[in-house]
């Protein structure tokens, strides 16, 4: 455990875990430019690749249409795709800088069990707008096959209310954060968190994709409004997710599933801490 009065830790060592120094070139009191410009390429990574899987999947012309006629096993592919991209990210060098939150509610969620600071919570959640906007502008090159999706923008579906469409962004946003801080609090399965996405957006996409789009992430359905122009119901992706956050916060305080605490806001990559920020709070 660290000492209380006559720790004399060098400029370039930290503690990832109570019980855990390790040295690490740490950049201590500057600005972490990196980190926010991992956050912003592994954003704009997930929006092009997860996006793009969108188009391919349900824009008008695509082959995938005519070879999978059943709307609902699309749904699932496509979600299955989109989650196994944000894996792809959380094991990649970008989410390992970052730790790839890629969500701005994932982001404040950590904000708010005091796992990251107030400046690097305005950094990330300014640099996922950012990215999910640079990764929406290729999606253009796709054509008439992705206006045809408006890009990927998710809106109310049809035969349904705004109400019920946030209704479904709160429902799979509580399933998101409860999901992710199960894994990340969880000692044998912290270490597969990634793996997660794909089988929880699977479902969640097949089940509620017909409701709001499922984006339990505001940037995500920030950039293809921004490329598509396309902003019907767009407070719903912002009230919806930060709604279902705060209630998953909540299940996950208030009930046995509290065992399971968090150690630091990342998804993967937990020992890497190149700018001393993922350390307990009160070594910062």
């Amino acid at each position: 455990m660290p000492s209380s009065g006559k720790d004399k830790r060098h400029s370039n060592e930290v503690w990832i875990r109570p019980d855990t120094l390790v040295k690490l070139p740490i950049m201590k009191n500057k600005i972490p430019w990196g980190l926010y410009l991992s956050e912003l390429i592994g954003t704009a990574l997930l929006l092009f690749f997860g996006l793009s899987f969108v188009i391919l999947d349900f824009g008008k012309g695509s082959f995938v249409v005519n070879a999978i006629p059943d709307a609902g096993l699309r749904r699932l592919i496509t979600g299955f795709l989109f989650g196994s991209t944000g894996a792809a990210i959380a094991y990649s060098r970008v989410g390992k800088v970052s730790g790839a939150h890629i969500n701005p509610v994932v982001t404040l969620a950590f904000h708010i069990k005091e796992k990251l600071s107030a400046r690097e919570t305005v950094g990330y959640i300014v640099a996922q707008f950012a990215g999910a906007v640079a990764g929406c502008v290729p999606l253009l090159l796709w054509g008439s096959a992705g206006k045809s999706v408006g890009f990927g923008s998710t809106t109310p579906g049809i035969g349904y209310t705004f109400w019920e469409a946030m209704l479904g962004e709160i429902v799979t946003t509580i399933g998101l954060i409860v999901g992710l801080f199960i894994f990340l609090g969880h000692k044998r399965l912290r270490k597969y968190t990634p793996l997660l996405f794909p089988f929880l957006y699977a479902v969640m996409v097949y089940l509620e994709a017909p409701l709001s789009g499922t984006s339990t992430n505001p940037a995500r359905s920030f950039g293809p409004s921004v490329v598509a122009g396309i902003w019907t119901g767009w407070w719903i992706y912002i009230v919806g997710p930060l709604i279902g956050m705060a209630v998953g916060l909540s299940i996950h305080r208030f009930s046995w599933l509290r065992r399971f605490e968090v150690e630091v806001a990342k998804v993967y990559h937990f020992e890497h801490d190149l700018y001393g920020i993922f350390k307990p709070k009160q070594l910062r």
